[in-house]
């Protein structure tokens, strides 16, 4: 490995490495899940020097694994393989493993010299190069919530809160920001702090959330979306492997119990422009111009790519009144009952904080749909309406929605072929219209218990 011209980065990593004897492959696919091959620290060197081959349909399989062949990806093209090579910089080693290993994301080519352009990650790149046309960078962070649950399902096959490892008994009660909380899990939060310490990934903050069981971990900001959204596809694996390792389960899925709190994803957002200034500095008593019209398009995004930020069936249980889950597309000062919500800052560091979408959405295709709706309002100048003050489910329209119909909108948006492209537009929404369709033709409990003896 000595003669291979590794990137700089990747390089100090695998020197410090020595011990390594693995090394995972990862493909982020549509849905957020890692997809890709296991391969001895040897092989690494043809890695780097000649790629790797994986199905282009790894990126669109459905929730459970499956090609979907509506996609044009599978069968059509005879399931061909495309050449993944690594990210720059994303060596690290993989600490919860048992043995020494590492682990590297990969990119996909399209087999015309390019990147496949329906990557999620490829597509926030695409969104954010437009900034730079424009002068302007956006400084992203990433905050997403998690359930940490009892590794068994119930007897009735439900999910279960977590037996508390200080006090010994099953978590009942909700006690939001609750520093005892931190304390009796201090064994996990340690353990993924030395996970992401190993690992390069810049989460700063964790909170105990609003129900039982239920977290919080918050990214650092960085002045690169695409770096962090990485940050968090590899926090969630971490988290994830933390978890299992502990005889846990940590599920980022968006809503696992009826009667309590959904997990999200929010997203915070602040622009600077080429002498790094931020476009968004203001006050609550007059918003910039730049504020306003971003979250104009923000308004503008919140139908488009509903689909984005609510992907899958479970993904609209978590919208429901009095959870602070919005309900609506109305924005703020310091008010978490709005969609786009402007926390309380100094002037100078003002940023808006998107928190429609749900845990279970894929981050770098969240963040796109956010960036993408910032670009289209300041190109529109559109205004937003008067902030919200108090309760905004008081004073708005509350939304139905449903996921047959976030589906037909994206599919039929202007905007998402506008920001993403043809291609992703139709492999996305293919994919979703497969699970939506294997989803229906399911029988559910609640059916059976509704209309077998009673009709």
């Amino acid at each position: 490995m000595t003669q291979l011209a590794l990137p700089a980065d990747d390089a100090k990593v695998l020197d410090q490495l020595k011990d390594c004897e693995q090394v995972d492959l990862l493909l982020p696919d549509m849905n957020g899940l890692m997809r890709g091959k296991r391969i001895t620290r040897d092989a690494l060197e043809k890695v780097y020097r000649d790629g790797v081959c994986l199905p282009m349909s790894l990126i669109a399989t459905d929730i459970t694994g499956n090609t979907v062949e509506e996609t044009g990806l599978g069968y059509d093209i005879g399931d061909e393989d495309r050449i993944c090579r690594p990210v720059p910089g994303t060596l690290r080693p993989v600490p919860w493993q048992p043995r020494p290993a590492a682990q590297l994301l990969l990119q996909m080519e399209d087999g015309r010299g390019g990147l496949f352009e329906a990557n999620p990650r490829e597509v926030l790149k695409r969104v954010v190069e437009r900034f730079k046309a424009l002068g302007l960078t956006p400084v992203v962070a990433v905050e997403l919530e998690f359930y940490l649950l009892d590794a068994e399902l119930s007897a009735d096959g439900r999910p279960q809160t977590s037996v508390n490892p200080a006090t010994g008994e099953r978590n009942r009660t909700t006690q939001v920001y609750y520093m005892q909380d931190l304390d009796d899990y201090r064994g996990f939060t340690d353990a993924v702090t030395r996970a992401c310490c190993a690992q390069g990934i810049p989460a700063d903050t964790a909170v105990a959330e609003y129900a039982p069981g239920q977290f919080e971990i918050n990214l650092k900001h960085r002045a690169d979306a695409v770096l962090a959204c990485d940050d968090a596809i590899l926090l969630k694996r971490a988290v994830k492997a933390v978890a299992a390792q502990q005889g846990l389960l940590a599920s980022f899925m968006a809503k696992p119990f009826v009667d309590q709190a959904g997990s999200g994803t929010h997203i915070h957002v602040s622009l600077l422009d080429a002498a790094g200034n931020n476009v968004f500095a203001c006050t609550p008593e007059a918003p910039s111009d730049a504020l306003r019209h971003a979250v104009s398009g923000l308004q503008r995004a919140s139908t488009d790519c509903m689909l984005l930020f609510a992907p899958h069936a479970n993904s609209y249980r978590r919208f429901v009144l009095n959870a602070f889950v919005p309900l609506n597309d109305a924005w703020g000062f310091n008010n978490r009952t709005v969609a786009m919500r402007i926390p309380h800052s100094d002037p100078a560091n003002v940023r808006i904080e998107h928190r429609i979408a749900g845990a279970d959405a894929n981050p770098y295709l969240v963040t796109a749909a956010v960036l993408a709706g910032i670009l289209q309002g300041l190109e529109d100048k559109g205004d937003p309406g008067a902030p919200i003050v108090g309760n905004a489910y008081e004073q708005t329209e509350h939304r139905e929605l449903y996921w047959r119909d976030t589906l037909r909108d994206f599919m039929a948006s202007d905007f998402v072929l506008r920001h993403f492209g043809e291609r992703f537009r139709h492999i996305f929404g293919q994919q979703k219209l497969k699970e939506l369709r294997s989803f229906n033709r399911e029988v559910t409990t609640l059916e059976v218990d509704w209309y077998l003896r009673q009709v």
